[in-house]
């Protein structure tokens, strides 16, 4: 099963009001594994950046001026992820932007929920945990990934942020991928915050008890049982 975990940055918050898309970040999973493969790509809006979005994510027009203009990537973009599922947070709002880009391009462009399943972690986020705080800085203090290099938001980081986040979520565990070069298009991702135990790994010692303690933790069985309430470890003993 191939995935693309996907976040983008954008000139400001909406799409309706002409806004358009500055970064595009993918990381790819195969059978719930890092693969390692990644798309990136800074984008030139060809208009103003809104000052609280650079308070967001950093990026300036002037960095942008000699990028390419999503025209240029469009072609790669749709390729890398076509067919996959994307895991998005707050999905509305990157499906929102890039339907956008393609639609410019080609006003018969095939929408992206045509092309891939889309997952909005968000709402499953709400779901596990109604009421609380599901930002994905929120859901990294929840369950253990690491963002301390997330000074600024910026795509490919929060893609890969995501990426561990949603694996914790659902149940699974991601694989350490190896540091390489980035070409522009296809890399290695950043090593995950978590780590899978070798398989190999020494196995922890089993301590039996002694006379000792077994007869003090008899003792103390005896005490809870003579207060009227039998013990679940002597239920549990007697039913096994």
């Amino acid at each position: 099963m191939r995935q693309i975990v996907l976040d983008t940055e954008t000139t400001g918050l909406e799409v309706s009001q002409g806004h358009r898309i500055i970064e595009i970040g993918c990381v790819e999973l195969e059978n719930r594994q890092l693969t390692g493969r990644h798309f990136h790509r800074y984008i030139n809006p060809e208009r103003d950046i809104d000052a609280g979005a650079i308070e967001v994510h950093g990026i300036t027009a002037t960095f942008l001026a000699d990028k390419p203009v999503f025209a240029a990537v469009a072609k790669d973009f749709v390729d890398f992820v076509d067919g996959a599922e994307l895991i998005i947070h707050n999905a509305p709002f990157d499906i929102g932007f890039l339907d956008s880009e393609l639609s410019r391009l080609d006003a018969t462009a095939l929408p992206l929920a045509k092309r891939c399943e889309v997952t909005d972690t968000l709402i499953m986020a709400r779901s596990r945990h109604p009421g609380q705080r599901n930002s994905l800085d929120a859901l990294c203090g929840r369950y253990g990934v690491d963002n301390s290099s997330r000074d600024l938001h910026g795509a490919l980081l929060d893609a890969e942020i995501l990426a561990d986040v949603y694996l914790t979520m659902t149940g699974g565990q991601t694989a350490l991928a190896l540091g390489g070069t980035d070409d522009g298009s296809q890399g290695r991702a950043r090593s995950s915050g978590l780590r899978r135990l070798p398989a190999d790994r020494a196995r922890l010692p089993v301590i039996q008890p002694s006379a000792d303690e077994l007869a003090a933790h008899e003792a103390q069985l005896d005490s809870i049982a003579s207060a009227g309430v039998e013990p679940l470890w002597r239920h549990l003993s007697n039913s096994g």
